[in-house]
């Protein structure tokens, strides 16, 4: 982060002249950000956020780099929020990319498509937002082909939603870019950049002796306590030091101003703007008003609305004396204020009744654009009106069909306070809250549900205020409260019509009651109301809600079902909820199977949100079944998009995995930098149960190297109902740990006692990972005459495919053998078991391995590190799909990167494996050996 503070040194030339840029004290500011745009011609681009008050400089900084850049050959594409147009959905995009969107007929069908909806080009649905965000990405990196890109975003807090979220997107992937996002946040304005994760700069207050030599440069001459009192007063603020010395206040001396008791630098600037539009002429005051109101800048229909306002025709010259009071400037059909706040201030002062007055001449200057009209018309209201509050409503639905709901629940709670009667302001809140809740954006969605709790609704509408209740209360997996409330209203939910709610909302609340601990009878219950929805014996929602309410009851059902179904690339979601259902049921096997075509179905509908989710089952899948390279990809961009979309517990329980392939593979340090960080962002959000899934990374690491009586700590707490950490089917991945620990810490009936669960649990359930437990644990307790049977029977039969307890298990058989004194018959498991490791990075238990084979009389060479090794997870996944013969483009469209992005990663990545084109990935691929094959998915 740059640091930006009080600069005490000058920041211009000695004889206290401004910088060539024109800007005082801003030197160090300038002089980075401008080298941060150099460098985008290296392809090192990136994005940054300056933050500050009104008036601190944030415009000026910004527009300086501009300039400058532009003179260096630079495209420059920006935008510019105003308040008023941020009800409008993409119209902060549009501005900004409608110099180059001519180049988006070049862009794939389906980006193209959601692109040209999102705007209004197009009659059909925009889609995921992500699609529109990956066709701006796409767009910005075809602009850039030419020469590097700048991109300014000023006044963000004031943008619509949709283009902020669009903006945010873009600016996480230009890492590799030549191109360059630079963002302008007024400090107190909540912002989507807010949480976006991306550096910052604070621009403060200009240091004393720039700020002098600005109000030198602006008001030379003025008396000594003038000057000294404007200085105190402007605390450093650049607008302020300009405005307020230029201002002519009641009673002023000369060009001087009179300074009454304090007042906020923001307040007082608006005072100052107040006061000089005060002294225009009356059609000039109207015009600018218009133009306050307006969302666009318009001239011309600034100036019908002035002439409405005025009864008389009102002409482009009746700006010339705000241009001269600079207060806006004219650039030909386009209007600026000079400051936003010029048009809070102008907008303010207005009495309420001429602001009305306004928005309804606006409203009728734009009667062929509905989106913009009604949104005047509203503004213009003196109370309730039925038909603009339709009009809002149907200009919801056309947000939503762009891919823009939070102008649509924005646009349905203004219809709601226009609504004339009780019933229908209930069910436009009713509405506000449904889709806020649909699109993942939760957002202001309680209290939208409180406000219309207080009106008489229809029983089916106050069925969906209680169903919308339960899901916004506890959207989270972690906590079993309000289970109960669900399960009493899911019947009532299909009477009234709205089962495809009824049945997604069980979904989640199933996920709530895996990770809450609700009780049986809870569970019983939830599992039962299943039974009231209207799905089939094999639908996958159906399959979930058992699986994930009451594993232990329903999971030979359920395997049953999951194992006549086939992976269907058509359906993506009804694939993840396979998978979902098999994980929750401890069939990690069978999920990988359906996880593959819901993670590529996803990725083709741009819904990051649920392609998170399904990665993180991919993670902990391939986890679980020792494929460590695909859990590793998998849990890396799990992560991003979890954050990226908001869902912060799915990115945790991500990196949970990555932190358990770390231990696994004795990379133990690693793992506990995960697992601490993890456990401390559970504990600040009270995700208690989850805490669950820490003891077994740890407890698993600890075992697996022979550290037992600290796994065996680790591990038992899951099973403690006492514990805070307490989650048995979390639990139940470390059983044959808990056997393994219990057993080499001299406590043989304890491990006996685990032993007896895990095949109690194995035969109730027959899910595949406890039974694969079972007979790496059965051996481990066994006495001498029964263990070779036993070791032999789990490595012939029921270990195959879980090559993490396989390998373990060689292990183990070969130091069996060894103790009863057969060497050379150790050797061949030995040996398995050290390949075995090798293959999937675990080099502390290989060494192990090594130690035994000599012990046994053979020496063995080291392993050497293959080159595929030294890739990240995301190098790993464009590699893979670049042998599958995957374009770049197509590569960037599936990982939501531009496909110059995919390019810069391929140059990375072949020295790394000391190849020289994409023709030579599949032969290095097919070089592995398969355990540690870079898996599909």
């Amino acid at each position: 982060m740059l640091k930006a503070g009080h600069d005490r040194s000058p920041g211009f030339s000695a004889a206290g002249q401004p910088l060539p840029n024109g800007l005082f004290g801003r030197e160090c500011e300038f002089r980075a950000l401008n080298d941060m745009v150099g460098r985008s011609r290296d392809q090192a681009g990136g994005a940054l956020v300056v933050r500050g008050e009104p008036g601190i400089g944030k415009s000026a900084l910004l527009g300086a780099v501009s300039a400058q850049a532009a003179g260096c050959g630079v495209q420059v594409l920006s935008a510019v929020g105003v308040q008023s147009e941020a009800n409008l959905p993409f119209a902060g995009l549009h501005q900004m990319i409608r110099p180059v969107l001519r180049l988006a007929a070049e862009l794939p069908a389906r980006q193209r498509a959601a692109l040209y909806a999102a705007f209004g080009m197009a009659d059909a649905e925009a889609g995921e937002l992500f699609l529109t965000g990956l066709a701006t990405l796409e767009l910005i990196s075809d602009t850039a082909e030419d020469a590097p890109v700048l991109l300014i975003v000023d006044d963000a807090h004031w943008l619509d939603q949709a283009s902020c979220a669009v903006l945010a997107f873009v600016a996480r992937r230009l890492a590799a870019e030549p191109a360059v996002m630079l963002v302008a946040v007024r400090d107190g304005q909540d912002s989507v950049f807010d949480c976006s994760g991306l550096p910052e700069v604070r621009l403060a207050g200009l240091g004393e002796d720039a700020a002098a030599a600005l109000l030198d440069a602006r008001a030379p001459g003025l008396e000594p306590d003038l000057r000294a009192r404007l200085l105190a007063e402007a605390a450093g603020n650049p607008l302020a030091l300009v405005e307020l010395s230029a201002a002519r206040w009641p009673g002023s001396p000369g060009a001087g101003m009179y300074l009454s008791s304090p007042l906020p630098v923001t307040a007082r600037l608006e005072e100052a703007f107040a006061a000089r539009e005060s002294d225009l002429p009356a059609a000039t005051r109207s015009a600018l008003l218009a133009a306050a109101a307006d969302d666009r800048g318009v001239v011309g229909e600034v100036l019908k609305a002035a002439t409405i306002l005025e009864g008389r025709q009102v002409t482009v010259d009746a700006f010339g004396p705000a241009v001269t009071a600079r207060l806006v400037d004219i650039d030909g059909t386009s209007l600026r204020f000079r400051h936003p706040v010029v048009r809070s201030a102008i907008y303010q002062a207005a009495v309420t009744s001429r602001r009305r007055a306004a928005h309804a001449a606006l409203a009728e200057v734009l009667a062929r654009q509905p989106d913009r009209r009604v949104w005047h018309q509203a503004a213009a209201a003196l109370g309730p009106d039925e038909q603009v509050a339709a009009e809002l409503e149907g200009a919801a639905r056309r947000a939503v069909d762009r891919g823009a709901a939070e102008v649509a629940v924005a646009a349905l709670e203004r219809a709601a306070q226009l609504s004339e009667d009780g019933a229908a302001r209930g069910g436009r809140l009713l509405l506000a809250a449904e889709l806020a809740f649909r699109a993942g954006r939760g957002g202001g969605g309680p209290a939208l549900l409180r406000a219309a709790e207080a009106f008489d609704l229809p029983s089916d509408e106050r069925a969906l205020l209680s169903l919308l209740r339960e899901n916004f209360t506890e959207p989270s997996w972690s906590g079993a409260a309000n289970i109960g409330a669900f399960v009493a209203m899911a019947e009532r939910m299909v009477a009234a019509g709205h089962a495809d709610l009824a049945v997604e909302s069980a979904v989640t609340v199933s996920f709530r009651a895996w990770y809450g601990n609700p009780g049986q009878e809870i569970r019983t219950a939830l599992a039962a109301a299943a039974g009231q929805l209207p799905l089939a014996a094999d639908d996958p929602a159906r399959l979930a809600i058992l699986a994930l309410a009451d594993p232990v009851a329903h999971a030979p059902a359920v395997l049953k079902q999951i194992s006549r179904m086939r992976p269907d690339e058509g359906a993506p979601v009804a694939m993840l909820r396979l998978g979902n259902a098999a994980s929750a049921v401890l069939a990690h096997n069978l999920a990988l199977g359906f996880m593959e075509p819901a993670i590529r179905g996803l990725r083709a509908q741009g819904r990051l949100g649920l392609l998170a989710r399904a990665l993180v089952c991919q993670t902990w899948a391939g986890a679980l079944t020792g494929q460590g390279r695909l859990a590793v990809s998998a849990a890396e961009e799990a992560s991003r998009l979890g954050r990226e979309t908001g869902q912060l517990r799915w990115a945790i329980v991500a990196e949970l995995a990555t932190a358990l392939i770390a231990a696994e593979r004795g990379e133990l340090a690693e793992a506990e930098t995960l697992a601490a960080a993890a456990e401390e962002e559970l504990l600040g959000m009270d995700a208690y149960p989850l805490l669950a899934h820490v003891r077994f990374v740890r407890g698993r690491g600890a075992v697996a190297h022979q550290r037992y009586a600290e796994g065996l700590d680790h591990l038992r707490r899951a099973f403690d109902p006492e514990d805070i950490g307490y989650l048995p089917y979390v639990g139940y991945f470390g059983l044959s740990d808990l056997v393994e620990a219990a057993a080499h810490t001299g406590q043989r009936d304890a491990a006996l006692a685990y032993l007896q669960q895990l095949e109690e649990l194995a035969t109730a359930m027959s899910a595949p990972l406890l039974q694969a437990q079972a007979a790496y644990a059965r051996p481990l307790v066994a006495d001498d005459d029964h263990a070779e049977a036993l070791f032999q029977a789990a490595l012939e039969r029921d270990l195959a495919g879980w090559p993490r307890y396989g390998n373990r298990m060689l292990l183990w058989y070969g130091r069996w053998l060894r103790r009863q004194r057969r060497a050379a018959e150790s050797r061949a498991p030995l040996r398995a078991a050290r390949d075995g490791f090798d293959a999937l990075g675990s080099a502390k238990l290989a060494e192990i391995a090594r130690q035994e084979l000599r012990a046994s009389g053979e020496t063995s060479r080291r392993r050497v590190p293959e080159a595929w090794d030294q890739l990240t997870p995301q190098e790993l996944q464009i590699a893979r799909m670049a042998a599958e013969g995957l374009s770049n483009r197509e590569i960037g469209q599936q990982l939501f990167i531009s496909h110059r992005t995919v390019g810069y990663h391929l140059h990375r990545i072949f020295p790394k494996l000391a190849i020289t084109s994409r023709s030579q990935l599949h032969a290095a691929l097919l070089s592995l050996t398969p355990a540690s094959r870079p898996a599909a998915g």
